[in-house]
């Protein structure tokens, strides 16, 4: 069993030095109930699962509500947690709808809600404050302050970005007001989570919506001819579990609900082994979870912060021929031990006790025999008869009074009131939420303003600066042409002293705003002085995550580029959307441009992605190297005035990445006199 959540806490915010007995939760995936069972037969500590929607694994077989009840109770029996992964950006129309999922699950037992919007989970915490709340790793959670305002938020838990690295980690648990979960097994994707727009854009397949087409696992054209520029090989830190115990690290998390029984099981029984045993995994260990399945073996480049090409992999033939044949899983094997002990007595009702639960339960008064009395060895046969249950008498202890005739069916009803009774205890009765639930929205003014990002500031022309009322240019390379600055979307802890020295510069420069991204840089501009705007990042999907970002100081944000305009007609506030620009589709933590060109060819910006329809995807150099990717066409709605008008947004907001200044005044022009494009473009949905 895991220590309790308190001391797990402590622990995980560096409050308890003393890590010698800490043992971390092994927590499991669950794409189907067969699947499910395999994990507690495995030993896992917790178990997320999936509804029958909002989840991000909606292709998985997933659980109705019926196996959602009556998994979460089996678990219980085990001592087995259940956490259900409600990790979807939520539209305003469907959000009573999520409110009932999350509210059923809470009244079926579950121990928590994994969430991933941020106004769903401040609507949660208000209706259901008993319920705890996981912080996705979809919130895009990097660091120290993204964990502080998560718990004002009311989330006990942080699942943390896959790219941290072990000294991340570490000064995460040391300084984090709540606990770490962490990725240790299981698929990579390469665009930091909650960061992807690939599927959604371009292939009209959401993954904030739980429907990823993975585009990522396709061939793209390089240097060296087709490859696999962004297709990751699995995570495995099998090789450093003592570490990661070291640090304090509350849950040791597996991917994998759309994987088999079979290897939920067997991955899951090794890192069992791993977890109890204290130590790191073997080279035979490893071997065992690359024949299981694995994409030309695995990595750690992320923890180690040794990040290239050597990260890279696919599922080949080879892998698939090495791959050994899983034994099938048929059903929970494992059995809980108790101790039974029966009390029965002339003249006063049966008792029987189980330990170590120490539950008792009452029977009926015994009858006087006529004839043959009930003994002892027919009494212990009949408590023993526990199949079908997930106990095992592993002792029975019996007092029984000479000349006593007991039925058999009563016998069988003193167990299995027993049975029952265990059950209640550990899946507690739980009364719904104490109103009927209202979802009341952001009440934020609306303006009408307009904001551009410049990538290449030396594209702002005098038409644009009369016409925007901001412009944001890349912090990195601010120089005094903007009066705001584009925060990178990414910031670890430990760079997090460089963007403050980048963003005081850009306060003496005469910058007075700034884009943020993320909830966790939020402080950072606060501090600098800046007026923080809200970007497309902080996907902004409902009037609930609008107003938490209102309340939170944001000036207006920028809603995320999948809601359609009428879904936007539904978020009042201070919103915006992009009217123009090719939208950023992935950021990734390794440096793209390696395998297109090199650095000075990212650097320049002229790298481009092809594809297998050869359409290209420009690719750009962000803060530390890591890469944005762009789609291949932008948005234009230059003569869709009167539809814009109809969204009734607070600020229009433009992207020029690579366009000449005379290509910027042109589309200023068709947004001012209404003109169309000439040019390939998309229209915002």
């Amino acid at each position: 069993m895991i220590q309790s959540r308190n001391t797990e806490l402590s622990m995980a915010a560096g409050r308890n030095p003393d890590l010698t007995e800490f043992k971390p939760e092994l927590l499991c995936p669950a794409g189907s109930p067969a699947a499910f069972d395999a994990a507690i037969e495995a030993g896992a500590d917790a178990i997320y699962i999936g509804g029958s929607e909002f989840n991000a694994r909606i292709n998985a077989k997933n659980f109705n509500d019926e196996e959602m009840r009556s998994a979460i109770e089996r678990a219980h029996a085990y001592g087995v947690k259940v956490y259900l992964a409600a990790n979807t950006l939520i539209h305003d129309r469907e959000m009573k709808s999520f409110l009932g999922a999350a509210e059923k699950a809470y009244l079926y037992g579950a121990d928590a809600l994994i969430v991933a919007d941020i106004g769903a989970a401040s609507l949660i915490k208000r209706y259901m404050p008993e319920l705890e709340l996981h912080a996705s790793t979809q919130l895009s959670g990097h660091g120290v302050d993204a964990a502080r305002r998560l718990a004002e938020a009311g989330f006990s838990r942080m699942v943390c970005a896959r790219e941290m690295s072990a000294d991340d980690i570490r000064r995460f648990t040391e300084n984090s007001p709540i606990e770490a979960e962490v990725f240790v097994h299981g698929a990579l994707c390469v665009c930091h989570s909650g960061q992807c727009l690939f599927s959604s854009l371009v292939g009209k397949r959401s993954g904030n919506r739980g429907e990823c087409a993975q585009p990522c696992r396709l061939p793209y054209k390089t240097e060296r001819g087709n490859g696999y520029p962004l297709s990751l090989k699995d995570l495995c830190l099998a090789e450093h579990v003592t570490e990661l115990i070291d640090m304090g690290v509350a849950s040791f998390k597996i991917e994998g609900r759309m994987k088999s029984p079979e290897y939920v099981r067997d991955v899951a029984s090794i890192w069992r082994r791993l977890i109890d045993e204290r130590r790191d995994a073997t080279r035979e260990e490893m071997e065992e979870l690359e024949k299981i399945f694995s994409r030309g073996g695995f990595t750690d480049g992320y923890y180690k912060r040794v990040i290239g090409i050597q990260m890279m992999g696919v599922r080949s033939d080879e892998n698939k021929r090495d791959t050994r044949e899983l034994v099938p899983f048929e059903g929970i094997t494992r059995k809980i031990g108790v101790e039974l002990e029966a009390r029965i007595e002339k003249g006063k009702p049966m008792s029987l006790t189980v330990l170590p639960q120490n539950i008792t339960v009452m029977g009926d008064i015994p009858e006087e025999a006529i004839n043959a009395p009930t003994d002892e060895a027919t009494v212990e046969r009949c408590l023993r008869k526990l199949g079908g249950t997930p106990y095992e008498a592993k002792k029975v202890d019996i007092e029984i009074d000479s000349g006593l005739m007991i039925p058999i069916s009563k016998l069988n009803a003193l167990r299995r009131a027993a049975v029952d009774a265990i059950a209640k205890s550990v899946s507690p009765k739980r009364e719904g939420a104490r109103a009927n639930i209202e979802v009341s929205g952001s009440c934020g003014e609306r303006k009408n303003t307009r904001s551009a990002v410049f990538y290449n500031p030396d594209a702002i022309t005098d038409k644009a600066r009369e016409y925007f009322d901001i412009i944001y240019t890349p912090l990195l390379g601010h120089n005094g042409r903007s009066n705001g600055v584009l925060l990178p979307p990414v910031i670890f802890d430990s760079e997090r002293d460089d963007v403050m020295v980048l963003l005081r510069r850009a306060c003496a420069l005469g910058a007075d705003h700034a884009l943020v991204g993320n909830i966790g840089h939020l402080d950072l501009v606060l501090k600098a002085g800046l007026i923080p705007h809200g970007d497309m990042r902080l996907n902004v999907t409902n009037d609930a995550s609008m107003a938490y970002c209102e309340d939170l100081g944001f000036e207006d944000v920028i809603l995320s580029p999948e809601l359609s305009m009428s879904a936007m007609r539904d978020i009042g506030g201070a919103s915006a959307a992009t009217v123009y620009g090719r939208i950023p589709l992935m950021v990734t933590e390794k440096c793209v441009g390696m395998e297109l060109g090199g650095c000075n060819e990212c650097q320049n910006g002229r790298l481009e992605l092809v594809d297998r329809r050869n359409v290209s995807f420009p690719v750009r150099r962000e803060y530390k190297h890591r890469s944005l990717i762009f789609n291949s066409v932008p948005i234009f709605m230059g003569d869709k005035k009167s539809e814009l008008d109809k969204a009734k947004l607070s600020m229009r907001h433009f992207i020029f990445l690579d366009e000449t200044p005379d290509e910027v005044d042109e589309i200023i022009n068709s947004y001012e006199d209404q003109l169309p494009s000439n040019k390939p473009f998309r229209r915002m949905n």
